[in-house]
This record gives C-alpha cells, sequence and structure tokens, in this order.
C-alpha cells in the first residue's frame, strides 16, 4: 500500500491511501477458507463448498470488509508513526469516489481529510499576572458556624408546659356539638408543633398549656392546608379537604430542642476529645476550617482566570475550522449547522484550554498515580460531609466512602481529567505572579452573577 501526504496548508492534510490487489487477496482468500469450514449449503457436505461458489455468494462482501479494515489499520499507524497531531478524527475526502468491491482488478484510492493542531510551546513567566481572590472570614461566618454546631449538638428534653416550638405529642379525638363524636376520627399517636400553625387563636390554645391538659381546636383554621392537615390526622389530602370539626387534643407529652452549649462537651463532639480547650480555640479552628472550605472557591475562580489568560495569550493559534465543523456536524447529530455557529466560539476556547493543559503536562512530566484518584477522592468525600456541619471524620470511614466513589467507571475517569487539570493548575500558580487580593465573601460571589 502506497500514502500520499498533501499538506494544503498548516492545519489541514489530505491522505491518499492506494490499495492495490496484492495488499488484500490473501486476507480475503483467507477469510473464503474460514467460511468454507463453518458453511452449511444444501447440497454440499460440511466443509466441502466450492470456494468459486463462497467467492460468488459473499466475495464481495468479504472483500469490502477486509479492505476497510486494512485501510483504517494502516491510515492509523500512518498518523501514529508520523506523530501527527491531529483534531477529532480522520474524514473521507469530499471529493471520495464510490468504490466498486465487484472489480478487485482494479487499484482502489481512499482519500481522507485531517485536521491538525497547531504547533506551539507553552511559555509560563512572571511576566504573566493573574489574580488569586483569598476570602476572608468574617466574625459572622464564625458565628453562624458555631450556632450550626450548636444545633447539631443538642438534645431533646421533656418538659411538662408547652412553648411555641416544642413537639407536642397526644391522643386526639374529633368533636360534634362540643362532644366527642361517637364514630368520629381518633389517633392515639398524634404530633403536632404549634409554631407551624397560621392561626395565632390557635397557636395561643397550646402555648402556655401543661402536660396532661386537654385542648380545643380546629386542625383547618390551625394549618395552611390540607397537606399539614393529612399529616397531622393520618388521612389523605382529599379526605383533609373535607375537615371542618373541631378536635380535643390530650396533652401526653412535651419535647423540646435545646441547643448544645459552648463548652468542652461541643469542643469535643466536634473535633475529637482534647483537640480544643477552650472557647478561643474553638473558634479559631472552626475559623480555620472555614479558611480551608473557602480556599476551594479561591482556586476554582483562580483556575478561571488562569485559562482566560493563557486562551488570551495564545489567541492567534489557527485552527482547521471548516474540518472541525464539518466533523462536529458529521459526529452530533443533534447539532444544527445554526448552533454550530453559535457555539464554535466557545467549542474552540475549550479547544484551546486542552492543548494548553496537554502542552505545560508534557513539558512538565505531569503524572497521575493512584495514590492521587484516592487522595482527591477522599477530598470530595470530606468536602461532602462538611457540608453538613460533619468535620474531623474518621480517616477510616472517609477511605471507605472514597472506596465506594472509585467503583464507578465515570467517577475515576472525572477524578483523573480533575486532578491533571489541578497539577497543571498549581505549576501555572507557580509559574506566573499571582495578584494575590483579600476579598470578602459577598463581593466574592458577585464575581459569579450574570
Amino acid at each position: 500500500m502506497n500514502i500520499v501526504r498533501k499538506d494544503i496548508d498548516q492545519s489541514n492534510v489530505v491522505l491518499t491511501l492506494q490499495v492495490a490487489k496484492a495488499d488484500y487477496s490473501e486476507k480475503v482468500d483467507k477469510t473464503l477458507r474460514e467460511y468454507r469450514k463453518k458453511a452449511n449449503i444444501p447440497g454440499f457436505r460440511p466443509g466441502m463448498v466450492p470456494v468459486g461458489l463462497l467467492k460468488k455468494m459473499y466475495g464481495k462482501a468479504v472483500m469490502a470488509e477486509e479492505i476497510n479494515k486494512l485501510v483504517s489499520d494502516e491510515l492509523y499507524k500512518y498518523i501514529h508513526e508520523n506523530n501527527i497531531n491531529m483534531l477529532g478524527e480522520p474524514l473521507p475526502n469530499e471529493e471520495q469516489k464510490m468504490i466498486d468491491f465487484s472489480n478487485e482488478d482494479d487499484d482502489l484510492e481512499f482519500i481522507f481529510d485531517l485536521g491538525i493542531a497547531p504547533e506551539f510551546e507553552v511559555e509560563l513567566s512572571k511576566k504573566d499576572k493573574v489574580k488569586f481572590y483569598e476570602i476572608a472570614v468574617s466574625d459572622e461566618m464564625i458565628d453562624n458556624q458555631v450556632k450550626s454546631y450548636t444545633s447539631r449538638f443538642g438534645k431533646y428534653i421533656q418538659e411538662e408546659v408547652v412553648e411555641e416550638k416544642d413537639m407536642v405529642k397526644g391522643e386526639i379525638l374529633e368533636l360534634e356539638d362540643g362532644k366527642v363524636k361517637e364514630d368520629g376520627r381518633k389517633l392515639s399517636d398524634a404530633v403536632l408543633t404549634p409554631a407551624y400553625m397560621k392561626d395565632e387563636a390557635q397557636k395561643a390554645a397550646f402555648v402556655g398549656t401543661a402536660k396532661g391538659a386537654v385542648v380545643v381546636f380546629n386542625p383547618a383554621k390551625a394549618f395552611e392546608n390540607e397537606t399539614e392537615v393529612s399529616s397531622l390526622l393520618k388521612i389523605s389530602k382529599e379526605e383533609a379537604k373535607e375537615i371542618t370539626s373541631d378536635f380535643q387534643f390530650t396533652i401526653d407529652g412535651i419535647t423540646r430542642y435545646y441547643e448544645a452549649e459552648v463548652n468542652q462537651e461541643l469542643f469535643d463532639k466536634v473535633y475529637g476529645e482534647g483537640i480544643v480547650n477552650n472557647e478561643e480555640e474553638f473558634r479559631a479552628k472552626v475559623k480555620e476550617n472555614i479558611k480551608d472550605s473557602l480556599l476551594g472557591d479561591s482556586e476554582y475562580k483562580f483556575g478561571q482566570d488562569a485559562r482566560d489568560m493563557l486562551i488570551a495569550k495564545y489567541e492567534s493559534l489557527v485552527f482547521p475550522d471548516v474540518f472541525l465543523k464539518r466533523w462536529v456536524l458529521e459526529t452530533n447529530k443533534n447539532i444544527t449547522p445554526e448552533t454550530l455557529e453559535e457555539d464554535y466560539p466557545k467549542m474552540i476556547a475549550d479547544l484551546k484550554w486542552q492543548l494548553i493543559k496537554d502542552k505545560v503536562a508534557k513539558a512538565n512530566d505531569v503524572k497521575i498515580e493512584n495514590a492521587d484518584i484516592e487522595d482527591y477522592a477522599q477530598k470530595i468525600t470530606r468536602a461532602q460531609f462538611a457540608q453538613y456541619g460533619m468535620v474531623g471524620m474518621d480517616d477510616e470511614l472517609i477511605a471507605n466512602y472514597a472506596k465506594d466513589m472509585l467503583k464507578k467507571e465515570d467517577t475515576v475517569k472525572n477524578i483523573i481529567e480533575k486532578v491533571a487539570e489541578n497539577k497543571v493548575l498549581e505549576i501555572v500558580k507557580s509559574a506566573v505572579k499571582l495578584d494575590t487580593k483579600e476579598i470578602s465573601i459577598e463581593d466574592f460571589n458577585k464575581m459569579f452573577e450574570n
């Protein structure tokens, strides 16, 4: 087989593969002989079907299959051996003639278009400037986090007199004309909280009432909608719509939630025994945790700004636009020419960023080890727990959660891509000049508003 390369310009190459009969005839004959061993044709014993008959029946299909496989193998072998950094995949040239596989005496010609990635090197120096925003941790943020911990580690205590936010348990009976209705609704384990009642009069009927008291109220007036009534009486929403009568509620229990005090017991529950020994240390530790969690946001913003800086720096890179648009349309049936034109600038920006990352990674011999993947999975796991105020979690517990996460192939792939990008960004950060600026969380968030 002969392969001819024609460089149209720096971004487009045409490869012509010239295929002679000698390139494929032996493989076609071999495949037909394999067919002969398995062919089951009436009138012939297994393995005794004449090759000529098989060739007449299957020759054209076998020839097409073997030639297409040969062309594909040789095409990619040539691309690999010649270090052609192509974009997308080879596409048949638009002037490619129809191939007649019925005439095996003719030489065949396959023409492919290739889009070529631009040649460039990424040069980083202190002349390149990128902002890095350090988010200030305010006293309010610390207070809110402390409040979150005192709420989370509080406890329920049984009380004797109802307050608005208490959970009140008891027996509920439907009334008629001020008396218990004989066949009315009855529930022995009803639960309500006066704070959720929309009607102040109904709420006042409970607040200040002692355990053992009987309260008469109207659920339809007390609550905002039938959903809450159905939940209280344990009936359907349709049934709840029909409820208009009064009910009596015999209070059997009053449960009140008390937030935890800011003391050694709380310190130990949040961070482990003996890690924090007083409120000053506790607030300092909370501030440190908040700062650590906000660092991820700062790094994310830095990644965006570094990306924008580098894309702008290599704005002059030339891409095979016509080829790429054609490739996108042929490989993505849901994309129209109109949407492609609209989205193409963003696609090129993403492609440029990918090429830049690859260049930086290759120049700095970036490698992704299993330990990197596991560490990042654990980092994600800790962040997920932290969202619910669960810090200082046991390392073994975190590791087990992370292992479960890594059982998903797509998750592993995404983590590898993210770890690689993070390593590239660390290289960029160490090479450029950081324009560090402290900023409030409010002003930082405004930068992401559209």
